[in-house]
């Protein structure tokens, strides 16, 4: 049975009694982040039950894992798994209102914005209206070169020279072997320039890669060697491209245990490092619509009492170029954060598409 069946199988095992019960204890708390009580419940409930029913009812619900009770005699709360089950089966997400929209559509509104600084926008909408934490994994911009050059450094050592046709410098620091005479770096710049001016280093690097494969380039042995090491460094450096947070400081707003805290801040520190970027394309590219991840079911982080909603953004030809998303308390307001997320990926991919 898939886990879909098997989500699916549970929902329909709860009858009406105690779905109705299991969706006002959630929605209490997604509201409030208290629990509620038998007493409380059997006054709100579109079923007329005694008190003792309703305890009946969520002890049942707390040996199957979806409740459990965070004190003695108090009210019941969702289990992780509990808020699963909901947003997976019970969960009716809502429409975004005109004002939402705006807000998000203003961020894109306006000329000379370079495409970091639009989803560096997006993502500071997107997280004041959630009041989550926003992040958005932003595609590295390339330009087409304007001039390339190798510099000797000393020995083993040299340094790669790019102007872009936007004039932006860089500057890259690459491995070469010792013995690499001047002549093989002014022949491995002539190269490239050859057939990377006017050009991204995406659209030259695989016929670039092929010539060398096939000894079709008119280099010697030290000068393709030269072109293979900054190929090397260029690519690692495409790879990774701009993870960018916003509001962070909603994600502390519930934080009162020191424990907490440091949880946080390992998961800040997380996702900053290149290897967790890669992860949040990966999990945004299974599917082709939002994803929500709850708690310690986590694929991404395993940080107990956050969630995180992620939507991929692709380009025209229907390539993923990045995703957007916010992170919060498991207690967010989904049905409103959900679509919120959706419709900026759909914005962003419409406008750097």
């Amino acid at each position: 049975m898939s886990e879909l069946d098997t989500k699916q199988s549970a929902i329909t095992e709860l009858n009406d009694r105690s779905r109705e019960i299991f969706r006002k204890i959630v929605e209490t708390y997604l509201s409030t982040g208290g629990p509620i009580g038998s007493r409380t419940l059997s006054q709100q409930l579109s079923q007329t039950l005694s008190p003792a029913t309703i305890r009946n009812v969520m002890a049942d619900l707390e040996d199957a894992g979806l409740l459990f009770a965070p004190h003695t005699s108090a009210g019941r709360l969702p289990t992780e798994a509990g808020l699963r089950l909901f947003v997976d089966g019970l969960l009716e997400v809502g429409n975004l209102t005109s004002d939402e929209r705006q807000g998000i559509e203003s961020r894109f509104a306006g000329s000379g914005k370079s495409i970091e600084q639009l989803l560096e926008q997006a993502t500071t909408a997107l997280s004041g209206l959630s009041n989550c934490t926003g992040l958005v994994m932003a595609p590295k911009t390339e330009a087409p070169l304007k001039h390339i050059e190798f510099i000797n450094l000393s020995p083993g050592r040299a340094l790669v020279v790019m102007v872009t046709s936007e004039g932006v410098v860089e500057n890259r620091l690459i491995e070469v072997p010792p013995d690499v005479p001047a002549s093989a770096l002014i022949e491995a710049s002539n190269y490239l320039s050859a057939k990377l001016v006017g050009r991204t280093l995406r659209e030259a690097q695989a016929q670039i890669d092929a010539e060398l494969k096939q000894n079709r380039a008119q280099l010697d042995a030290l000068s393709a060697k030269v072109v293979e090491a900054g190929l090397a460094t260029w690519a690692g450096g495409e790879k990774g491209g701009t993870l960018i947070l916003r509001g962070q400081a909603h994600l502390l707003d519930d934080i009162t245990a020191i424990t907490d805290l440091e949880r946080i801040r390992a998961l800040f520190s997380a996702l900053e490092t290149e290897e967790m970027m890669l992860r949040v394309l990966d999990l945004a590219d299974r599917s082709e619509g939002v994803q929500i991840f709850i708690g310690a079911d986590n694929d991404l982080f395993s940080v107990s009492g956050c969630s995180f909603i992620v939507a991929p953004y692709h380009s025209s030809q229907q390539q993923l170029i990045g995703a957007i998303g916010v992170i919060g308390p498991t207690r967010m307001n989904y049905a409103r954060i959900i679509p919120m997320v959706d419709y900026t990926a759909k914005l962003i991919g419409k406008v750097i598409g």
